[in-house]
């Protein structure tokens, strides 16, 4: 006469789904497999977006859903208008007051070499902000920010290079691409368009 398992004289099953049994046993909880839809039990877990991506929608703490506010085609105007008056400026005012210094006024006064060197790094320097930051100095007084669409990364010193190079085009066609985010419905001018970026508006500081 066989008593069943000496282990278990009550004969009982163990209970399903109780934790700290081994998995893979008859009786105890089982990983759901691959593939198999949520109707049947398994709860499906949604993955993380990629990092630097923009939130979609409905994450906690982000206000509406995938790619931030545009910026508006004021805000890019002055912002590029700032930088302009930056980079550009001084040189005129050294320039001028070294002519003016000068008995010849063709000769190139060192206020006016110094005024070049100021102007060839600043650029330099608004560049590599705006590759790292996505903002030149005019851009962070206004509030905007220049990123990737894809992704909302930051662009690097190459592309925003490349970027600066391909406006260009806004300006081939009569000027029309600096005019282009004014209807376009990602405010995009002909150089944001090739080179796949946007403006956004972010908070100032």
């Amino acid at each position: 006469m066989s008593f069943g398992d000496p282990n278990n004289p009550y004969g009982q099953q163990p209970p399903q789904g109780q934790p700290g049994y081994p998995q893979g046993q008859p009786g105890y909880p089982q990983q759901a497999p691959q593939g198999v839809p949520q109707q049947y039990g398994y709860p499906q877990q949604t993955p993380p977006p990629p990092y630097g991506a923009y939130p979609p929608a409905g994450m906690p703490g982000m206000p509406g859903a995938g790619m931030p506010p545009l910026a508006h085609w004021g805000q890019r105007v002055g912002a590029y208008l700032l930088d302009f008056l930056i980079t550009i400026v001084p040189l005129y005012v050294l320039v001028g007051i070294g002519q003016g210094m000068s008995d010849d006024p063709d000769d190139v006064s060192p206020l006016g070499l110094i005024g070049l060197l100021y102007t060839i790094g600043m650029v330099i320097f608004q560049l590599v902000k705006e590759g790292s930051t996505g903002q030149t100095i005019g851009k962070k007084v206004l509030g905007i920010s220049l990123l990737r669409e894809a992704d909302g990364r930051t662009l690097g010193f190459g592309m925003a290079l490349v970027r600066k190079l391909a406006h260009f085009l806004d300006s081939a066609a009569c000027y029309v691409g600096w005019l282009w985010p004014l209807w376009d419905d990602k405010k995009q001018t002909f150089a944001d368009k090739v080179c796949s970026t946007v403006v956004i508006q972010v908070n100032k500081g």
